[in-house]
């Protein structure tokens, strides 16, 4: 996907990161009207757990390349956070495809169970193509 203004990706990543509502926005109708399913980590700077959870979504958007990776401070886009009804950081949320609905819901730094989610969800979309 082709980044626009006010986007940035990480370096030697797949995961984008998110930083306004239009973002958001865009990101999920370019997931939509790709058919792409989409896995979100909704963080925040001063959450630790969060933070140890980075190197394990990307290596996760490593892995599933078929999958669009968001990640989404939720002290720098609050709207989404608030649209999206997060109580706690870090909130994992994998959804069909953009603004399609929400699949699966992890809360808290489990790495293991968010490998076995994002696996499984990612096995059906492969088995259902």
């Amino acid at each position: 996907m082709e980044a626009v203004e006010g986007q940035e990706q990480l370096v030697q990543s797949r995961v984008m990161r998110v930083l306004s509502e239009e973002s958001w926005n865009y990101f999920m109708t370019q997931a939509s009207s790709e058919g792409c399913p989409v896995a979100i980590h909704f963080t925040a700077a001063w959450c630790m757990p969060s933070v140890a959870m980075n190197p394990v979504f990307e290596e996760l958007a490593m892995i599933y390349e078929d999958v669009l990776f968001l990640v989404v401070d939720v002290d720098d886009v609050k709207e989404v956070a608030t649209k999206m009804e997060l109580k706690a950081m870090p909130t994992f949320l994998v959804m069909k495809q953009g603004g399609g609905q929400v699949v699966d819901k992890v809360v808290g730094a489990n790495p293991e169970e968010i490998r076995r989610r994002i696996d499984s969800f990612a096995q059906s979309i492969r088995a259902s193509k």
